[in-house]
């Protein structure tokens, strides 16, 4: 059993997924968003430390996985992507988790099988793969989704190596 935190980073809105796995089967446990308020860009990557720290404390995560920082086409809000990512990931390791971090192709290509794929795309695949009632919030879907790819990529590696089996029992 492995609780996967999987966050997606964002100056304004902060996505956070919780999912349970075991061995290759996963369950749904929580999914949000964390709305960060004012326009002062420190007390924002504050909000989004403790918004992430809260969380963590809350749900007890094993491993946690963050989408990492595209080049977009505005340098400024890239930048501030990219602080409010490190704001999330310091709140991870003060906390002694693990931190993984896809590209955003990457965690589509995992969850829709397109790394092109819109956000409707990736809602629609976490609510079928997660068998929720609903689809879920934007940010708070792309965190589920970042979630899921961790686990798909954990599970990958670990049949991989062949240490799924010591004898008749597996290993976790």
């Amino acid at each position: 059993m492995t609780l996967i935190l999987g966050i997606d980073p964002g100056s304004r809105i902060t996505g956070y997924g919780v999912i349970n796995t075991v061995g290759s089967s996963t369950e749904y446990i929580a999914s949000g968003c964390i709305r960060i308020k004012g326009d002062h860009l420190p007390d924002r990557l504050q909000q989004v430390f403790e918004g992430v720290l809260e969380v963590i404390k809350l749900y007890c995560p094993q491993e946690m996985a963050i989408e990492q920082v595209f080049m977009a086409r505005n340098a400024d809000s890239a930048l501030k992507l990219g602080q409010a990512r490190g704001a999330a990931i310091v709140a991870g390791v003060s906390q002694k988790l693990p931190v993984a971090e896809y590209a955003a192709r990457a965690v589509k290509q995992a969850v829709v099988g397109n790394g092109g794929a819109d956000k409707v795309q990736v809602q629609h695949m976490v609510r079928s793969l997660l068998r929720l009632p609903g689809l879920p919030q934007a940010d708070a879907a792309d965190a589920l989704a970042i979630a899921l790819c961790h686990a798909n990529t954990r599970q990958g590696l670990i049949n991989l190596t062949g240490a799924t089996r010591n004898g008749n029992r597996r290993l976790r």
